[in-house]
């Protein structure tokens, strides 16, 4: 419900005449149509079928594009598709965690259905709270895995860098610059730096990683502390707005790993990839029994 809201709001999506023009081209049964007149004048050995058809399929396509019913339907499949990749993309995500932050998922995620099953139970004049806690669950399920990624990208980049190493490296390149000559010293001095862009980027993923694991933890302690209110079901809104704002927490700290990320990206070409980007597709071999991200 809250994609569909989202959908609505979001007018075209982006989406220009071309766009419908292409898809009501592309469209099943213009095709079949098509297929069907070039077919006749084949087996009937005459242009006119053609030109009969050419003149339909301009009228067709000056008209059903623009058609406000036509334009939602095309909206509806393009929010389909984006709703299908984007939903992969996050199962994707799912099964490149290690199995400890897999299980850390499957916990929140009975979260979430303890509380939807306890709310449910609420009388019809409460309902609207009840859907604003669905999307809202929905929301934070999903930024849950990402935050868990980022997490385990940042561990992955920790293990594997030795700031130790770094600093020693950085030290022995400035005891020699002295006595360098001048063209060794240009080069060194070019290391020097890598090498103290490296060290900020380790200070920066470390801090990052620290704040993505604390609001990995409130978001569980904070579902813990909604299903606990669930069971005795108390104020509908109370437990929205307890929602609203851990959303906006999350929001913040998703916003906080992708300044990290960004600041990364803009880096020299030596301290580029890093942190590998998101899966884009589920492995083909996966279980069809796994645990999957709604969406």
């Amino acid at each position: 419900m809250g994609d569909e809201r989202q959908m609505g709001s979001g007018g075209d999506q982006g989406l220009d005449s071309t766009t419908y023009v292409k898809a009501a081209f592309k469209s099943q049964y213009n095709l079949i149509g098509l297929g069907g007149l070039a077919l006749f004048a084949l087996v009937s050995g005459s242009a006119l079928p053609l030109l009969l058809g050419a003149g339909i399929e301009m009228i067709y396509l000056s008209l059903v594009p623009n058609n406000s019913r036509f334009q939602r339907l095309v909206r509806s499949w393009k929010y389909a598709e984006q709703k299908q990749q984007h939903e992969t993309s996050l199962n994707a995500i799912f099964e490149a965690l290690p199995p400890e932050m897999r299980l850390r998922y499957v916990e929140v995620d009975k979260l979430c259905k303890s509380i939807r099953e306890n709310y449910s139970r609420l009388s019809a004049p409460s309902q609207i709270f009840t859907q604003q806690m669905e999307d809202r669950l929905q929301g934070l399920a999903q930024s849950y895995v990402r935050l868990l990624y980022a997490a385990h990208q940042y561990r992955q980049y920790l293990l594997t860098t030795n700031p130790n190493s770094i600093q020693r490296d950085i030290n022995e390149l400035q005891k020699g610059l002295a006595t360098d000559p001048p063209k060794v010293q240009e080069i060194n001095r070019k290391r020097i730096e890598i090498l103290s862009k490296r060290l900020e980027k380790f200070d920066k993923a470390q801090e990052s990683g620290k704040v993505v694991d604390a609001q990995c933890a409130a978001m569980e302690e904070v579902l813990q502390l909604i299903r606990d209110q669930s069971v005795t079901l108390r104020d509908p809104q109370q437990v929205s707005d307890q929602l609203e704002s851990l959303v906006h927490d999350v929001e913040q700290t998703e916003e906080a790993v992708k300044e990290v990320e960004s600041i990364f990206d803009m880096a020299s070409p030596e301290l580029t990839g890093t942190f590998a980007p998101l899966p884009t597709a589920a492995p083909p071999d996966a279980d069809p029994r796994r645990t999957r991200i709604r969406s």
